[in-house]
C-alpha cells in the first residue's frame, strides 16, 4: 500500500515532540477506525447462523445480506475518492464515522429483513471514504520516504479488525444477543468519531514554523477545482490509462479470495467440522491474525526488495503474484475434508498470503499514479475490490445451497485467485511508471 523509498531524511526526525505525538496519534486513530470498521462488517458473520435462525433466512439470503455492504461500498468508491482528494480528512472521516455508527446501531433495532438490508447498505456508504481519506491524511503528515510504516499499519487494520472481532463480539453476543451486539459496536464507533474530530488537524491548517513545514513537506492550499475540471483532469485521465483497469481488475480477485474467509469462515467451520457457533467464531480469529501479519509484511517486503535495487513496480508486483498463487493453492486444498488443524492451517496460510497481496496491490496504486491522484486511483482500484467483495459471499451462499457443501466455493475462489495473479503479471508494464511521471503536474492539495 506504500511506495518504497530510502530512509527518511534527517529533517523529518527534527520535528518537535508535540508534532511527533500528533502524527503517532493520527496513525493510532486511523488504525482504530480501520479495526472498528472491520469489526462492524464482521458482526454479521459472527452472528450469521443466529440471525439466519431468528429471521428464517437461507444460505442464499444470508449471502446476499453479506454482500449488500460491498455493493454499496462499490458504488461509493469513486465519488469518495474524488472527495477525499479535495476535502479535509477531519470533516470527511468524522461524518463517515457518524453515518456508519448510526447504521450499525439501527441494524440491531430494525424488525424485518428489508430493514437489515437497508442498514447494511448505509454501513457500506459510511465506510466507503475510510481508507481513501485515511491514506490521504497520512500523505499530509508523512513525507514520501517515511510513509511505508504508517500506511502499512493502517492497511493492516483491515485484517486486525476481523481477528479481534470474534472474541470481542461473541462475548457481547452471549450477554445481549446479536441485536445488542450490533448496538454496542455502533456506540463504540460514535466514541471514535468524537475522538477523531477532537484530535485531527491538517498540518496546513496549523501554526507551524518554517522548519516544521519543511520537515513535513506541507504543500500550499489551492481553491477546489470545478467539478467538470475534476472529472476531466483526474478521473478522465485515469480511466484512459490501461494500468488503471489492470489494477482494478486484479484487485477483484484479491478481495474476492480474502472476503470469502471474512464472511463465511465461521459458518464453514460449523458446517464442515461440526463446531458450536461460539467455538467456530473464536477459532476463526486465528487465521485472521495471520492475515494482519501478511498485510504488515507486504509493505516491509516491498521496501526490502526496492532497497536491494529491484524496480518499484517489480518490488510490489512480484510478491503480489506469488502471494496470490499461494493463497489460491491453500484455498483449493482447504476444499478437501481434512482434519480441523489442517483446515485452520490452510486458512491461515491463505489469509497471510492474501494480506500480503492486499498491501502490495495498494502499493502499486501509489507507484503508477501521480501523488495528487492517489486517492482517486485507489478508489477505482477499490471499486474492483468491492466487486470481488460483493460477489464472494453471494456466490458462496448460492453454491452452498446448490451443492450442500462449501467445497465448490473454495475451488472457485482458488481459480479467481490464479486469474488475479495472471492479470497483475501480464497486465502491468514498466512503461506504466513512466506514464505516471508524464501525467504528473505540480503537486497541490485541494482543501
Amino acid at each position: 500500500m506504500t511506495p518504497s523509498f530510502p530512509a527518511a531524511p534527517p529533517a523529518s526526525r527534527l520535528l518537535p515532540p508535540r508534532l511527533r505525538r500528533r502524527r503517532n496519534a493520527t496513525v493510532a486513530l486511523l488504525m482504530a477506525a480501520g479495526c472498528i470498521s472491520y469489526v462492524d462488517r464482521a458482526a454479521l458473520s459472527v452472528g450469521g447462523t443466529t440471525i439466519m435462525a431468528d429471521m428464517h433466512m437461507s444460505y442464499t439470503g444470508m449471502g446476499w445480506l453479506l454482500s449488500v455492504f460491498a455493493w454499496a461500498y462499490l458504488v461509493c468508491q469513486i465519488p469518495a475518492g474524488l472527495v477525499a482528494d479535495r476535502l479535509d480528512a477531519r470533516r470527511l472521516l468524522g461524518a463517515s464515522l457518524v453515518l456508519w455508527s448510526c447504521a450499525q446501531i439501527a441494524f440491531g433495532l430494525v424488525g424485518g429483513i428489508p430493514g437489515l438490508f437497508v442498514c447494511r447498505a448505509f454501513l457500506g456508504l459510511g465506510e466507503a471514504p475510510l481508507f481513501l481519506a485515511g491514506t490521504r491524511a497520512l500523505v499530509r503528515w508523512f513525507r514520501p520516504q517515511e510513509r511505508g510504516g504508517p500506511i502499512g499499519l493502517f492497511n493492516g487494520s483491515a485484517a486486525l479488525g476481523p481477528a479481534l472481532a470474534p472474541p470481542a463480539l461473541v462475548s457481547v453476543m452471549l450477554l445481549w444477543g446479536w441485536r445488542g451486539m450490533s448496538v454496542a459496536v455502533g456506540s463504540v464507533s460514535l466514541v471514535l468519531a468524537a475522538a477523531w474530530m477532537l484530535h485531527y488537524r491538517d498540518p496546513a491548517d496549523m501554526r507551524l514554523s518554517a522548519a516544521d513545514r519543511q520537515a513535513l513537506a506541507v504543500p500550499d492550499h489551492e481553491p477546489p477545482a470545478a467539478p467538470a475540471a475534476v472529472l476531466r483532469d483526474d478521473l478522465g485521465v485515469l480511466l484512459r490509462q490501461r494500468a488503471t483497469w489492470v489494477v482494478a481488475a486484479g484487485y477483484v480477485g484479491v478481495i474476492y479470495l480474502t472476503w470469502l474467509y471474512a464472511t463465511w469462515m465461521p459458518a464453514w467451520l460449523q458446517t464442515v467440522h461440526h463446531l458450536t457457533a461460539g467455538r467456530a467464531d473464536m477459532l476463526s480469529a486465528l487465521p485472521q491474525f495471520f492475515g494482519f501479519a501478511g498485510c504488515v509484511s507486504g509493505g516491509a517486503l516491498s521496501d526490502h526488495l526496492a532497497a536491494r535495487g529491484m524496480r518499484p513496480l517489480d518490488a510490489s508486483r512480484r510478491p503480489l503474484v506469488w502471494a496470490m498463487l499461494a493463497a489460491s493453492a491453500a484455498t483449493v486444498l482447504a476444499a478437501v475434508h481434512a482434519g480441523l488443524a489442517v483446515s485452520v492451517a490452510l486458512m491461515a496460510l491463505a489469509l497471510f498470503a492474501g494480506g500480503l497481496a492486499m498491501t502490495c496491490g495498494w502499493t502499486l496504486g501509489t507507484i503508477i499514479v501521480a501523488e495528487h491522484r492517489v486517492a482517486t486511483l485507489e478508489a477505482i482500484q477499490n471499486t474492483g475490490g468491492s466487486l470481488g467483495g460483493a460477489l464472494a459471499p453471494a456466490i458462496t451462499g448460492m453454491l452452498a445451497d446448490r451443492f450442500g457443501s462449501f467445497a465448490p466455493s473454495l475451488i472457485v475462489a482458488g481459480l479467481v485467485g490464479v486469474a488475479c495473479a495472471a492479470i497483475y503479471q501480464f497486465g502491468l508494464r514498466d512503461g506504466d511508471v513512466a506514464a505516471r511521471d508524464a501525467a504528473r503536474r505540480p503537486f497541490v492539495t485541494h482543501a
